[in-house]
Formats: structure tokens, sequence, C-alpha cells
């Protein structure tokens, strides 16, 4: 699969990589919810297959979820794959989000169609740094914008 990075942020997470790893990393069969695809928890549905790749089943939509190594993934619709990886810092954790175009075909057409998305790049930072906060809360810690 051809990947095109299209947007990138990171945050630095202050605690052990493995506390951040339980939290995001913990993907199964079955609804999600706090304890299980924490990090999309707020959208609800119910997840199917594993035990790397799943389907996350919402009501009239379906979208791929993969959990490998350190990375957390979402890949829907023709172009987008959201894909957020953990790294050890001397801080403590290092999350990074990337937005890449995955398309298969009219891959031209992506970046074209996000400048027409106007605020694309600001929604996506906005939305990252609320995660980023939410994550730190959950595990009672402070976070840090890069």
């Amino acid at each position: 699969m051809k990947k095109t990075l299209l947007f990138e942020a990171a945050g630095v997470i202050a605690t052990p990589i493995e506390r951040v790893e339980r939290l995001v990393l913990t993907v199964r069969p079955g609804p999600i919810g706090p304890d299980n695809a924490w990090l999309i928890s707020p959208i609800g549905g119910v997840i199917e297959g594993g035990p790397e790749r799943f389907t996350l089943r919402l009501e009239g939509y379906a979208m791929a979820v993969e959990v490998a190594g350190r990375t957390f993934a979402t890949q829907g619709g023709w172009w987008y794959r959201g894909e957020y990886t953990l790294d050890p810092h001397p801080e403590g954790t290092l999350l990074t989000h990337r937005v890449l175009n995955v398309a298969s075909s009219g891959r031209w057409a992506v970046p074209l169609a996000n400048r027409l998305f106007l605020g694309f790049r600001a929604r996506t930072r906005d939305g990252f740094a609320t995660g980023v906060e939410r994550i730190g809360r959950e595990l009672d810690c402070p976070v840090r914008l890069l």
C-alpha cells in the first residue's frame, strides 16, 4: 500500500509507554468502550475480527482498525488512513498522529479535495490536541503538544 503523508502532529505524555500502550493499543472483538479501542471510544460501535486487523462497525458504515507493534490505525473511505504511533521519550511517551493518503486510484485528487475542505489541518490538529489531553486526564499525567 502506497502512503503519502498529509498531516502530522505529536505530543508527549508524561508517563511510561507501557501505561499508554495498555490504554491506546488494547483492541479486541466486542463493543467499543473504556476497556476496548479506547482511542476511538467516543464514536461507539462494535469491533469484529482480530488479533491485528479488525473491522469497526458503525450504523451504516465500516472501517478497518489495525494494531501492529506500537501503532494503532484506522482506515476508511477511499483515501483516509490515520495512524497513532507510540515511542519512548525522555519525558515518558511520544504519541505521533499521521493522516495518510492511501487511495489506490485518484490519488492526485486527495490533496486537492482536502484544500477544499476548509480548515482540515486546523480541525485535525485541534482533534489531536483534544485526544492528547483526554489521554492525560485518563492516565492522570501531564501532556505537552510538540
